[in-house]
């Protein structure tokens, strides 16, 4: 006796995945993580029993919750120097010094 493949009858048995229905309240991202930041949110999730996204997700919302400023861009970094170099490079004034050089 020969096999014979159905392909309708497999085709039937298959899961058929839908389009994706947007959740409200998310927006679907790509996002380029460090390996070892996934693989250590993966490994967390798994002992915890949730997803590794959810738990991302929880850790975001608790730095944001927990960090009021604002973070440090390139353009306050170049302020902050601009700042701060004039300052810097100035002499530093003795204790008891009244003259000044000319």
């Amino acid at each position: 006796m020969e096999f014979e493949f159905d392909r309708a009858k497999a085709a039937g048995n298959l899961r058929k995945r839908g389009a994706l229905v947007p959740t409200k309240g998310k927006t679907r991202i790509t996002i380029y993580i460090d390996d070892s930041v996934l693989d250590e949110f993966r490994s967390r999730a798994e002992k915890a029993g949730s997803g590794y996204q959810t738990m991302m997700n929880e850790a975001l919302k608790g730095y944001l919750a927990n960090t009021e400023e604002r973070p440090l861009t390139e353009a306050v970094l170049r302020r902050v120097i601009r700042e701060e170099l004039p300052k810097a490079s100035r002499p530093a004034k003795r204790p008891g010094s009244t003259s000044s050089r000319c």
